[in-house]
């Protein structure tokens, strides 16, 4: 099990999408990438070799001095990862776990949340959309709904749906997220909050 992580960055602000958006969070972003989405804003995440290596221990006091409830797991792709000892110090330490994913592999960890969000430039594991707690599909043209609904059958029932438009698209999508949202009810919309209020 991975004790030494490759982290591009990590960070104390507040989680901006989806069913936590607005609380304190630490994020540790992780280097790796299996995905590829041609309009990723973070594509220097993807290298595997390029980000310094940290230890759980490292992370964990960032995590404590800190002082924030939460911790958000996130990428380029955290799911390469074998993340059962650094979640299992943090939640040992008392601090809830979410992970942000596009499910293209096997979760090793242990979770109190998982936010998956597929991607169509490689498939989600069926199994990880049974494990979602939030699905949160990012639309960037009209086909997105539908494919949207696709997802939505493979998750509980107890799982929470969203609509996200891609930034660079947002002007264009949000309208038609907002229609699709009053036709469809069960589904929310989600905006990514922190790059409104300007903060990482």
């Amino acid at each position: 099990m991975a004790e030494m992580l490759p982290v591009m960055e990590s960070f104390y602000t507040l989680q901006g999408e989806g069913f936590h958006q607005g609380m304190a969070s630490y994020f540790i972003r992780l280097g790796g990438c299996d995905v590829g989405c041609v309009w990723c804003d973070v594509k220097e995440s993807w290298p595997i070799e390029t980000h310094p290596q940290k230890s759980i221990q490292s992370l964990l006091t960032e995590v404590l001095e800190s002082g924030s409830p939460n911790v958000v797991i996130t990428g380029g792709e955290p799911s390469m990862h074998d993340l059962r000892p650094l979640t299992e110090a943090f939640q040992a330490a008392g601090k809830q776990v979410w992970i942000e994913t596009a499910g293209t592999n096997v979760l090793l960890g242990s979770f109190d949340w998982i936010c998956v969000s597929p991607k169509k430039f490689k498939p989600v594991l069926p199994e990880n959309l049974g494990l979602a707690h939030e699905l949160k599909v990012i639309v960037y043209n009209k086909n997105d709904f539908k494919w949207a609904e696709s997802h939505r059958n493979h998750v509980s029932d107890d799982c929470l749906l969203y609509l996200q438009p891609e930034w660079s698209r947002e002007r264009e999508m949000l309208p038609l997220i907002v229609e699709y949202v009053k036709k469809h009810p069960a589904w929310r919309i989600s905006l990514q909050s922190h790059k409104y209020m300007r903060i990482p």
